[in-house]
């Protein structure tokens, strides 16, 4: 029987036969891999998200998964990223990095295989010098 809780989340089973028991990933999590391993990428400023992701944001309350869409279907996964370059970076050479970087945290963390790391630029941050 499946809790209303779990019902209402976006998961996708990964089992293997001849184990005890499955194992269930939320889309989310694979969302905040996603975010997390783009934001280690260096000329990545920040996700990129919506109003109401970038007021939560402002409001003390972190949301991992900000800017990034998942889409999970059997077993492959599609990412959609936006994201915040720094100023002076190549756009093209970070956002191959961001997509390896992405694909590659994915596939070790869920065994699950990337087809598409999509990458729109929503913007471009100046660093203050100090």
């Amino acid at each position: 029987m499946v809790s209303k809780e779990s019902s209402d989340r976006s998961t996708h089973i990964v089992y293997e036969q001849d184990k005890i028991g499955q194992v269930q990933i939320a889309d989310e999590v694979v969302a905040i891999i996603a975010g997390l391993a783009a934001t280690e990428v260096d000329g990545v400023d920040s996700m990129a998200g919506n109003i109401t992701n970038e007021l939560v944001g402002k409001l003390g309350m972190k949301n991992l998964s900000k800017g990034v869409k998942v889409t999970v279907t059997e077993d492959h996964i599609i990412v959609n990223l936006s994201l915040n370059m720094k100023y002076g970076y190549s756009i093209p050479a970070v956002s191959e990095k961001v997509q390896e970087k992405v694909k590659t945290a994915i596939e070790n963390m869920t065994g699950l295989m990337v087809l598409e790391v999509n990458i729109k630029i929503a913007g471009v941050s100046l660093e203050e010098e100090k």
